[in-house]
């Protein structure tokens, strides 16, 4: 397990930014990908909200080998299978029971489970956890939260996503044991239904240099 920590830890540094999308056509994926990695986003995280979801990450993971591509919103033992089959790299939870954890450390690809509370981020620490997605962000406590974390639990690294925006990223990606953030900003809904891949693009070239700004 540790050496899947390192990969994911690897992945999370590779751009600041992981835009959260939910893709209801998977015909837009391969497109909606290289747009992403053009501007200087190649993490995607794909949530299984829709039923394109297995399909465009699939898409993704065969024709856009430069993308990183992450199945966001699993929930079960069986998703982890279907998203491991499709050739997902990694998986991200946006809670974890202790039964779903458990079947991520036996998954055959890294996960990014998600925390909410310092207990939840303890537990998960205990059995082997090192990256967490902290979700909802905005709501549980934001930055503040992060900030106070760090000093009892210097060993994890968190990807905050919910309520995080362009404005906000900044006060997240400051912290240290952030490696990066999570948002749907980049990817909005109206874009993504109108398949305006030009306002995506312009989003994340605008996203892609976060980091060196804080």
């Amino acid at each position: 397990m540790a050496s899947e920590a390192n990969v994911l830890r690897d992945y999370l540094r590779l751009a600041p930014v992981i835009p959260v999308v939910t893709i209801d056509d998977a015909r837009i994926s391969i497109d909606l990908a290289h747009t992403l990695v053009r501007a200087g986003l190649p993490v995607i995280e794909v949530t299984l909200r829709t039923p394109a979801a297995l399909d465009a990450i699939s898409a993704i993971a065969k024709a856009v080998p430069e993308a990183v591509v992450a199945a966001g919103t699993v929930l079960s033992r069986t998703q982890i299978e279907e998203v491991v089959d499709a050739g997902a790299k990694f998986i991200v939870t946006p809670g974890t029971s202790l039964k779903l954890a458990e079947h991520l450390r036996e998954a055959e690809i890294p996960a990014m489970p998600g925390c909410a509370t310092v207990s939840e981020a303890m537990t998960l620490a205990e059995m082997g956890f090192r990256a967490l997605k902290f979700f909802p962000a905005a709501a549980s406590g934001g930055p503040a939260w992060l900030k106070s974390i760090h000093g009892p639990l210097p060993d994890l690294v968190f990807c905050p996503t919910g309520g995080i925006d362009r404005t906000s990223a900044a006060s997240y990606l400051s912290l240290p044991n952030v490696a990066c953030v999570g948002g749907t900003w980049v990817t909005p809904a109206a874009a993504m239904k109108n398949g305006d891949l030009a306002e995506i693009g312009r989003l994340a070239a605008d996203a892609a240099p976060l980091r060196r700004e804080t």
